[in-house]
């Protein structure tokens, strides 16, 4: 990806951000489990910052577990749909390569989706900065589960259409943790969580229509791969109801 097109897609979800808010799946609570066993520390009561927060899936459920969170959001379209839909939660604008937050200020640093639109020479030092003796970063993507037979097959049809994404591999060797931290400054421990959603056809188009990877086409070349996408999946599921199935890939790593 070049940094011209990168640029594009971080930037594409700010005028989708109510098709992204109401499609988006959402993270089972096992995540959350887990991001408290790896970072050796309870939610309740921690200080969270969710980076990245888009249109606030993950800050919800951190503030659910009892977290004092604040989220942190670059785009405007993205910042205005959290506010709508969680006005009793604050949040900042900026990114996390320069994060709008003081020095030893949060317990715990999340990216649900987000990590990937950073520069890791920067994003990794601000980090280390923001995050107290002893807290964690935590980074966390739900992917599609590529060992069910019609996911593979709607994966592989995206990405002859589109081309392939590079965050996580395809055929199911997990996130590229080298990529997270190329400066070797972070250990990071991985974990996997499956779960699944049931969802009406429209959802799932819709749903997938929300990645950077269509919003950037243009709305006649997204629309018509989704046409033929519905043709396909209700050859699999005629009642017009799909099952999603993800393997939440998560990363976290913790502070001397």
């Amino acid at each position: 990806m070049t940094a011209s097109s990168h640029t594009a897609r971080a930037h594409s979800f700010n005028a989708a951000a109510a098709q992204y808010a109401a499609n988006r799946p959402s993270y089972p609570p096992a995540l959350f489990d887990a991001i408290e066993e790896l970072s050796g520390r309870a939610l309740a009561g921690a200080r969270v910052a969710d980076i990245g927060a888009g249109t606030g899936i993950s800050t919800a459920l951190l503030a659910a577990r009892g977290a004092d969170v604040v989220a942190v959001e670059p785009g405007a379209g993205m910042a205005a749909e959290f506010r709508r839909a969680h006005p009793g939660i604050p949040i900042v604008r900026g990114s996390g390569n320069v994060l709008p937050l003081a020095t030893d200020s949060a317990d715990l640093l999340t990216y649900a989706q987000a990590w990937h639109w950073t520069d890791t020479a920067r994003s990794v030092p601000e980090a280390l900065r923001v995050l107290r003796p002893g807290g964690a970063l935590a980074l966390w993507w739900n992917t599609s589960a590529t060992d069910v037979p019609w996911i593979d097959a709607q994966s592989a049809r995206i990405g002859r259409h589109f081309g392939a994404d590079g965050v996580v591999d395809r055929k199911g060797s997990g996130v590229r943790t080298a990529l997270a931290d190329p400066s070797g400054r972070l250990e990071f421990a991985h974990r996997r969580v499956r779960w699944s959603r049931r969802v009406p056809v429209d959802t799932h188009l819709a749903n997938i229509g929300s990645h950077s990877i269509f919003l950037v086409q243009g709305e006649e070349s997204a629309s018509a791969f989704l046409t033929e996408e519905r043709t396909h999946l209700l050859t699999v599921f005629p009642d017009g109801v799909v099952e999603e199935t993800y393997v939440v890939e998560l990363l976290v790593a913790t502070t001397a």
